[in-house]
């Protein structure tokens, strides 16, 4: 609904569609700062109970609450324009095994950055992913997964599942080839490419530069 607020839907759309097309994008770093992209972001990072947890900065969605609409745009857009991330904050949780996953808390204002990103990469990335793919994706949960697995059983009598489990996934991705796959995706904005290589490269407090993997807790990840 936050879509239509902002003006967002039809950018958004044509995005997509452009996408199916397998059309290039060299043009995305004017749409992710523009003012309407990054009023929406705040907007969602808003609601989001995580916007409540403080980064290495110590800052909270309250810090940002103090802006106004105007100040937000132009920090977000200056920050941009030379982005160098601030530190990213580790926190491990405990697991349902008992070991702990490693999050990478972003700061408040990269987390909206992030979210700015997401917004414009992700109807780009929608249209070339697999429609039977349902984790981490807009609109899919579980309980698609579990109708389509039902399906395949009722219709074409399959009864065999191979769970599959990808050991720390997160935390080995390989950056040049994640940079290169969304090039191949049609990303071709340098700006753009520039900024995720610097989100990428977000040094981890106390545990120094990653040369890989991607934080898990990060919006873009």
């Amino acid at each position: 609904r936050y879509w239509d607020y902002y003006n967002m839907t039809e950018t958004f759309t044509d995005l997509h569609e452009r996408a199916s097309q397998k059309e290039s994008f060299n043009h995305l770093y004017d749409i992710i700062t523009s003012r309407e992209n990054i009023l929406l972001a705040y907007r969602t990072i808003k609601t989001n109970k995580g916007s409540k947890t403080p980064g290495t900065d110590g800052n909270t969605i309250k810090y940002i609450k103090k802006l106004s609409e105007s100040e937000l745009v132009k920090v977000i857009q200056t920050k941009l324009k030379n982005y160098h991330p601030k530190k990213v904050r580790r926190k491990w949780i405990e697991k349902e095994n008992g070991k702990l996953r490693p999050l990478g808390i972003p700061c408040i204002l990269d987390r909206i950055i992030q979210q700015c990103f997401k917004q414009v990469l992700e109807p780009i990335a929608e249209a070339h992913f697999y429609k039977h793919s349902y984790g981490f994706r807009p609109l899919r949960s579980t309980h698609h997964a579990m109708a389509r697995v039902q399906f395949l059983i009722n219709q074409s009598q399959l009864h065999f599942v191979v769970d599959v489990d990808i050991k720390g996934f997160f935390d080995n991705v390989n950056h040049p080839l994640l940079i290169k796959q969304l090039w191949n995706l049609g990303i071709r904005d340098r700006k753009v490419l520039s900024c995720i290589s610097k989100m990428l490269k977000a040094e981890i407090d106390m545990e120094g530069i990653p040369s890989k993997g991607v934080p898990q807790g990060g919006i873009l990840s």
